[in-house]
């Protein structure tokens, strides 16, 4: 235990005194709900659309946090043969996963605690109503998504191609499965690829339960297929993680 709280706190330090993490991962969704709140007008699925894209938001910062902040953080350490180093330390490898995780949770957490304080400070949104669903929502959804930034970090080569690979896929899929406003006016086959992808099920539990103010366990669908999605990351992970640096 005392193994796993001192690489908690030094996750904490190192994620937090990176400005680049910060504005890449913590930042950018905050501006980006500033932004389109601003823009967007009237009601969306049948509420304020700053409230609407709220929800839509909180899914989106976690595949930025859990996703592509942590995807791009092992790929960075790898390369520089940081891990390759920890290999040698005595923290066991499952304490550093479990450490990385949990730091991840907790910055993920802090940002949808800001999110719901910046949206009431300049938009006048409501705190939630299920408060202990909300919760579920971000563990399972920082969990999975992060299962999945594991996975994609052991197929991505180099360091210096991290961020364009994670911006590659997280845009797009934002785009298509509603985290940046509603899609029904899309193309039949933008929103049939939207429907396959992870993030749309997680843009709708959090509606369910922000916007209409359901229960997480109401969500079986959302929760089923998040949960396929995370247990493909850990597959991939098992099978293509490394701890040494790849070779040119």
């Amino acid at each position: 235990m005392r193994l796993y709280l001192h690489q908690l706190k030094a996750e904490q330090l190192v994620y937090w005194r990176s400005r680049e993490a910060a504005v890449f991962t913590f930042i950018f969704p905050l501006l980006l709900f500033v932004l389109l709140g601003s823009v967007y007008s009237g009601r969306i699925y049948g509420v304020p659309a700053s409230q609407a894209l709220l929800a839509a938001l909180l899914a989106y910062g976690c595949a930025m946090v859990a996703f592509a902040g942590l995807s791009i953080t092992l790929v960075l350490r790898r390369e520089a043969a940081i891990l390759k180093r920890l290999r040698a330390t005595p923290l066991p490898p499952p304490v550093y996963i479990l450490s990385l995780l949990s730091s991840t949770i907790l910055v993920f957490l802090a940002e949808v605690v800001v999110l719901f304080l910046l949206g009431r400070a300049v938009f006048g949104t409501p705190f939630p109503v299920r408060a202990g669903s909300l919760v579920l929502v971000v563990v399972l959804g920082a969990v999975c998504f992060a299962a999945m930034g594991v996975g994609l970090s052991g197929l991505i080569r180099s360091g210096e191609g991290s961020s364009a690979v994670v911006n590659l896929i997280v845009l797009p899929m934002a785009f298509l499965t509603g985290a940046f406003g509603p899609t029904r006016h899309y193309p039949q086959f933008l929103r049939a690829i939207g429907d396959a992808l992870p993030l749309k099920y997680l843009v709708d539990l959090s509606n369910a339960v922000y916007l209409h103010h359901q229960s997480f366990w109401s969500q079986g669908t959302a929760i089923g297929v998040l949960a396929a999605w995370g247990a493909v990351g850990v597959g991939v992970a098992l099978a293509k993680f490394r701890w040494e640096p790849r070779e040119a």
